[in-house]
């Protein structure tokens, strides 16, 4: 389906603004149209032959006519106005809300193969240019139309000659109008492409300023956005500048109809001394010339506005037509009260079919067991974390939870199974309290504050201005990165989960704190199965099973001191830290 068709599709639940808009174009162009028709009166009146006082009293009465009407048309304009306002934004709303619903359903895959600014640059940036594409065609193409096609009505009725003079020089104005717009779409294109790299760019550089900063990179970070910067500045003046030539060729082709009017008129009120058109009918076909060829001014301005909004829709619905995560299948389980017994038989996996990862895993895991998951940096661990939680499902084999697939178990059900603390932390804009109570929204304050004892979080908590009231803004760079892992970690602390998984839970925390953190752990960990990835090997003794993974493989598996007895692997990555 085209770009417009889909446009279309969203105007439906504006049918009846979209009527009512049209209506009051019409009426306040007939209405326009009508003045000069009274003008061209009081011009006859006024050169004609009879008593002055007569005439005077009619021109008075024409004035006064052209005034209500004058006064009429503008408020029709403003109704008019709101309702174009109305349907451009209501329309707008609802696509800039089904593109990012669409993000809350795209696989994880998606998201880790896009910048976040270009998908940003999408919702945000094309979504206003759009609007203010599709508001200036509905303002000016709307009337535009309307009054070309009653101008012509108008003329023909006044002297069908003279109108058609009119009509056969105006086609020359549309074929330059489009022989331009086609060459400027695709630098329309192109110019969007260049805003949405700019956009992504300068959102990773604010995300990473500390990183930039701290290597020294500024003068390089500046010569790329100053190369990406003269890309969108070249496309977008030439997108400008080509663009901009249709308005100035179709006012030349529009100054020749209103000569050509001028010309034909003049010379049949001579030829006719009057009688075929009068000198105020001329005056009024002059002001139909006019107001005939301006429309083709703006249009021409409008299909160059309408191009870069298609263009810039037509990057929203790429969006919003993306294919979303697997739908959970009809008959799919929700996951009440699991165990907590895993299995993975035969597992592989890849990211890309061309560079395979995890190949034939096999892990058993009964309930309220301790697995430690160990390895060199990209061996693997994280990748099986994404393969429990499902954000990504595996290429061949079969994961199950309490014996059930968890292609067979629906997503959320899976997923709030599971409390996970990330190395990377993540918090909302919004309250200490309602950070931690992410993870059980209708929790109490003295539950909040007892998780927050739990994560020993609570001390660093009360020394905030605010307390747990205090508001946190981007992602709480107020706050240390330790900090911030602890509020994660009392959230885990909070929802008290059937499963947990810790990756690199506690590597942003002092040796001490970590050292309480992980007797609280350990207390939470009872009756529940645990995933812990680690790298601090020290942390992980205590676990029931130790994987070591390598290359995809687990190439050991076994307590801590029956590895440490083996002097393998897992040795030689413990003894390494020592």
């Amino acid at each position: 389906m085209k770009t417009p068709a889909k446009v279309l599709r969203y105007m439906k639940a504006y049918i009846a603004v979209f009527i009512l808009s049209l209506v009051f174009a019409v009426a306040s162009v007939i209405l326009t149209l009508y003045v000069p028709i009274l003008t061209g009166r009081a011009i006859d009146l006024i050169t004609g032959m009879g008593e002055v006082s007569a005439q005077m009293t009619q021109i008075l009465t024409i004035l006064t006519s052209i005034l209500l009407i004058v006064g009429i048309t503008a408020l029709i304009q403003w109704v008019m106005n709101i309702c174009n306002n109305k349907m451009v934004y209501g329309v707008v709303r609802r696509i800039r809300r089904d593109a990012f619903v669409k993000i809350q359903s795209l696989p994880i895959s998606y998201i880790d193969s896009h910048r976040s600014g270009e998908i940003i640059s999408r919702v945000i940036s094309d979504a206003d240019t759009f609007a203010d594409g599709l508001l200036m065609g509905f303002t000016q193409l709307f009337t535009g139309v309307v009054t070309i096609v009653a101008t012509i009505v108008f003329m023909i009725s006044i002297n069908w000659q003279i109108a058609l003079v009119v009509i056969f020089i105006t086609p020359v104005s549309l074929l330059v109008a489009a022989f331009l717009a086609k060459r400027t779409h695709s630098m329309f294109v192109l110019q969007s492409k260049h805003r949405a790299e700019q956009t992504a760019f300068i959102d990773e550089m604010i995300s990473g300023h500390k990183v930039v900063t701290a290597f020294g990179h500024e003068d390089e970070t500046v010569e790329k956005f100053e190369e990406i910067n003269e890309r969108l500045r070249a496309s977008s003046q030439r997108a400008t500048f080509f663009s901009s030539l249709t308005n100035p060729s179709t006012r030349f082709v529009n100054s020749l109809v209103y000569a050509g009017v001028a010309l034909s008129g003049a010379l049949i009120c001579i030829s006719t001394s009057g009688i075929a058109i009068s000198i105020g009918q001329l005056s009024c076909f002059l002001s139909y010339a006019n107001q005939y060829t301006k429309p083709f001014n703006e249009i021409s301005g409008v299909i160059a506005e309408l191009q870069n909004a298609m263009v810039c829709a037509s990057r929203l619905f790429d969006l919003i037509e993306e294919i979303s995560e697997v739908p959970d299948s009809p008959d799919a389980k929700v996951l009440d009260d699991p165990e907590g017994n895993v299995s993975l038989e035969n597992v592989s996996f890849s990211y890309t079919p061309s560079k395979p990862l995890i190949k034939d895993l096999n892990l058993s895991l009964k309930y309220g067991q301790r697995v430690a998951i160990v390895g060199p940096t990209g061996c693997g661990k994280t990748t099986v974390i994404n393969l429990l939680m499902r954000f990504y499902d595996i290429d061949s084999g079969s994961l199950k939870v309490d014996n059930t697939d968890i292609r067979n178990i629906t997503r959320n059900s899976l997923r709030a199974s599971y409390g996970m603390v990330l190395q990377e932390t993540w918090l909302k804009s919004c309250s200490v309290k309602d950070n931690i109570k992410m993870g059980k929204p209708d929790a109490t304050d003295e539950e909040v504050i007892a998780a927050a004892k739990a994560a020993h979080a609570h001390s660093f908590i009360k020394r905030l201005p605010n307390g747990y009231d205090t508001v946190l803004e981007g992602n709480g760079d107020s706050l240390s990165q330790g900090q911030k892992q602890l509020l994660c970690i009392a959230r885990v602390m909070l929802c008290l989960p059937p499963m947990l998984i810790l990756d690199e839970a506690t590597s942003s925390i002092d040796t001490r704190t970590e050292l309480k953190i992980q007797n609280a752990f350990a207390k939470l960990m009872k009756g529940r199965t645990s995933f812990i990835v680690a790298h601090r090997l020290s942390t992980i003794k205590e676990c029931d099973v130790i994987l070591v993974m390598r290359d995809g493989n687990i190439v050991e598996q076994g307590s801590h001191d029956e590895l440490l007895a083996a002097n393998g692997f897992y040795a030689t990555l413990y003894n390494s830290q020592f």
